[in-house]
């Protein structure tokens, strides 16, 4: 079986529905189990997490990390179909296609003794339940390796940074009339959108680093009213601000406070994420990937988060590394069929080239790199 058809394969199931998630994991676990691989099970909140190991049993130990799950769709989006080189489907691209590489460089991993491979795969990285996914979990339990590399989209390209997480709830308050008369009322929800347009003109949205040219905000979800014929006097409003790894999440909470008439009754944050690019591991990667692509593999910030940031924040160096497509979570989301045949062999020479690379004099530094800053 090779990329596309295991591609495929992942992406029939329709991974936004826990019953779905786990056949798709137990088609994982045997398709792994196959290989010579080791591989484990573990639930969490009722989801599969499963584990499979390749290589020796010591050595550097290099983490595979992929997510099962997608973000819902129609279900015409989980029949793949192909145009040219485009394999099309929800999925595809964020994230079942590198999933399917990653799986077949771990059965190749387990024909060689020089690296310990471990493939990680979690069913809940495109979950709202922020404060409790399962790779937090596991790496809170233990999980550790020196270097991790998890399959968000990329474009072949290796993500060593990535935007961090700010998202709010913001109350608007307002004043209640008849429908008949909105004039005697205040209506929030109109007050609410004109807040969020507002937070697009903060200072902190002008503002750039040296790979973002701003900061992402978007209004996710709006709330309000609750009767036909009455001027709401109350609306809530969840905004996703992704901002720069130069910015600090506090001063932009402290700038959206200004603005009248809303206040924050909600907030999350994830730092973002940044891994040193001199990095032995990171440089190993771009070796691997370079006769592939064109340009620096390393020119790529993120403007997603992803579960990277987990492995950073307990002192594993990580970085995003994923195939070439588009349109993750939209209509007509796609991944590259011949760049998953590319993505499987660059994560097959970065195993074999890497022992080489850490041999050499810089390598002595990797302890004291990769983790929250560069």
């Amino acid at each position: 079986m090779d990329a596309r058809a295991l591609a495929e394969r992942l992406m029939t199931y329709d991974t936004s529905k826990p019953d779905e998630l786990n056949a798709a994991a137990a088609f994982v676990k045997g398709w792994l189990e196959s290989r010579d691989v080791r591989v484990a099970h573990r639930d969490h909140h009722g989801l599969p997490v499963i584990t499979a190991e390749a290589g020796p049993a010591d050595g550097p130990l290099v983490i595979f990390h992929g997510h099962l799950d997608v973000v819902p769709a129609h279900d015409h989006q989980f029949t793949p179909r192909v145009e040219g080189d485009r394999l099309i489907g929800r999925g595809a691209y964020d994230m079942k296609g590198a999933l399917a590489a990653m799986m077949l460089a771990t059965g190749d991993a387990a024909r060689q003794d020089a690296v310990r491979v471990l493939f990680v795969c979690v069913p809940d990285e495109e979950s709202e339940d922020v404060e409790d996914r399962s790779t937090d979990r596991i790496i809170a339990d233990g999980l550790r390796g020196d270097f991790a590399i998890t399959g968000e989209p990329t474009d072949l390209h290796i993500g060593v940074q990535a935007k961090g997480v700010l998202a709010i709830r913001c109350e608007v308050g307002g004043r209640a009339a008849h429908g008949s008369t909105p004039w005697q009322g205040d209506n929030a929800i109109l007050k609410a959108h004109d807040a969020y347009r507002r937070i697009e003109t903060l200072p902190f949205a002008r503002q750039s680093s040296d790979m973002f040219d701003r900061p992402s905000i978007n209004l996710a979800r709006i709330e309000g009213g609750d009767a036909f014929n009455k001027v709401p006097d109350r609306c809530w409003i969840d905004v996703d601000i992704r901002f720069l790894p130069t910015q600090d999440p506090g001063e932009i909470l402290a700038q959206v406070r200004t603005i009248a008439d809303l206040e924050i009754v909600k907030c999350f944050t994830r730092a973002p994420a940044m891994v040193s690019r001199s990095n032995p591991y990171v440089l190993a990667l771009r070796s691997a990937i370079s006769s592939a692509i064109q340009g620096d593999a390393m020119s790529v910030g993120r403007d997603g988060a992803s579960d990277a940031i987990s492995f950073l924040e307990a002192g594993v160096p990580a970085v995003e590394f994923g195939p070439v497509g588009s349109g993750h979570h939209g209509p007509d989301e796609w991944v590259s069929i011949s760049s998953l045949e590319r993505y499987r062999v660059a994560l097959g020479d970065f195993v074999r080239t890497l022992p080489a690379h850490l041999e050499q004099p810089s390598a002595g530094l990797r302890a004291l790199e990769g983790g929250g800053h560069a």
